[in-house]
């Protein structure tokens, strides 16, 4: 339906299911390998923090097993379309899968105030800032990222980490000196050979968390440096399949409506981040910081979340950060340690809405995803953690009529600007054309 050849379009599809299961897998791997270390560690050391880490897959089901859930995706995609006709976004947004996040935030509120339509003011709200996000950060995404180009990403949890990685950068900026550890992944590799290669910085670590949590040396070598440096290696390689099976359906579906709509120049696909995590910075980054999450989560006062099965996400973290850090491995890493330490108290104060919510999906569905233990609450790094999800769950529920009243004004701003912004761009472009 978007002219796509057969042939193409079959080879596309392929390749994408091929990703799709490759990475489940892979991802699969790590939280199974990491998994029963990481809970040995936990009795070990008595590390009990209250509430037990249900990964993303929870969060999207609790999301998707809703009133709001339902309803998502046309909702989601009617105001896509308001905002195309208005011309307050460039972005056509068909990553459909990660719309649960935005059902995600309309879940906890729905649940919390016990409103059906404050839900879907808290998910809407969330989409519109997103995709002026979205368009915001696309030019410097295409420009940092290879094949990339008429791409951008509107994916709420990615997009929250931009104020973090902006505000940082530029306080980084002006340390005398920071500049000189300018050290991106190709140069890890020039410098330090092999210990700055994913697939050794994989294994290495590994060892270290496996011999914290194995019972002998032959536990850790016959499983977790094996596993983990397998997943620094086989990431990058499934990432090139989504970009090949992606990219073709992402240049139909612009021609398409450039055929169809007129003035429709420099739209922008929205896809999944997906596409991007195998980007060397974001493997060694989110690698090194696997064990001091782990570390910080202890220690923190006043934390009560120990991430397990949300570490396999850690990817996703940086997919924005690493165009405004230019792949710079010291300062992507800087704005990871401080973006997660907010993010561990994030999920531990909202851990009790989030728990509310999955008791409810569970009674109803009996889906063992969003089981929580008995005599813990739950949690989630992905969407939890994040700046949107945080604000705009206490601006819609906290804060009752002040809240909604700045969300509204904050989102039809940002929405009002982007237009502004775009046009004067365009007519910029247009003088130096001539």
């Amino acid at each position: 339906c978007i002219g796509i050849k057969l042939p193409k379009a079959l080879k596309s599809g392929l390749l994408v299911g091929v990703g799709f299961v490759g990475l489940s897998v892979v991802t699969a791997l790590l939280t199974s390998s990491l998994g029963p270390a990481l809970s040995k560690m936990v009795e070990i050391y008595g590390l009990e923090l209250g509430i037990f880490d249900m990964g993303w897959p929870s969060a999207a089901a609790v999301a998707y097993n809703t009133s709001v859930g339902a309803f998502i995706i046309p909702v989601c995609l009617g105001v896509n379309l308001l905002m195309l006709l208005t011309k307050t976004t460039r972005t056509v947004n068909i990553d459909l899968w990660n719309y649960w996040h935005f059902a995600f935030i309309g879940a906890i509120v729905y649940f919390a105030s016990d409103s059906i339509l404050w839900g879907f003011f808290a998910a809407i709200i969330c989409y519109i800032i997103t995709l002026v996000m979205a368009d915001m950060t696309a030019p410097a995404f295409q420009k940092f990222y290879d094949k990339m180009d008429g791409i951008s990403i509107p994916q709420p949890f990615c997009q929250s980490f931009v104020p973090f990685a902006i505000v940082i950068n530029k306080l980084l900026d002006m340390i005398p000196g920071f500049d000189k550890l300018n050290i991106d992944s190709e140069g890890m590799k020039k410098k330090f050979g092999l210990m700055g290669e994913p697939l050794f910085l994989g294994i290495v670590i590994g060892c270290g968390i496996g011999a914290l949590g194995c019972a002998s040396w032959q536990e850790v070598v016959d499983s977790i440096p094996g596993i983990l440096g397998l997943v620094m290696e086989l990431i990058p390689r499934i990432t090139s399949l989504f970009i090949e099976g992606l990219k073709p359906i992402s240049d139909a579906t612009r021609e398409l409506i450039a055929k169809k709509y007129k003035n429709s120049t420099g739209l922008s696909i929205g896809m999944s981040p997906a596409l991007v995590i195998g980007h060397p910075t974001t493997l060694v980054v989110s690698l090194l910081l696997i064990p001091v999450t782990i570390f910080l989560a202890v220690i923190l006062p006043g934390n009560r979340f120990l991430p397990l099965a949300s570490l396999a996400g850690m990817f996703y973290l940086f997919p924005m950060i690493l165009p405004i850090t230019k792949g710079n491995v010291v300062k992507s890493f800087i704005i990871g340690l401080v973006a997660l330490i907010v993010g561990l108290y994030f999920v531990t104060e909202l851990a009790g809405f989030f728990t509310l919510a999955a008791k409810d999906v569970y009674a109803a569905t009996g889906d063992p995803t969003v089981n929580i233990p008995a005599g813990f609450e739950g949690g989630a790094l992905d969407f939890a953690s994040s700046l949107f999800c945080w604000g705009i769950f206490h601006l819609t529920y906290s804060l009752k009529i002040v809240g909604p009243a700045i969300l509204v004004i904050l989102a039809l701003g940002m929405a009002v600007y982007n237009r502004i912004r775009m046009t004067r761009k365009d007519a910029k472009e247009a003088l130096e054309n001539k």
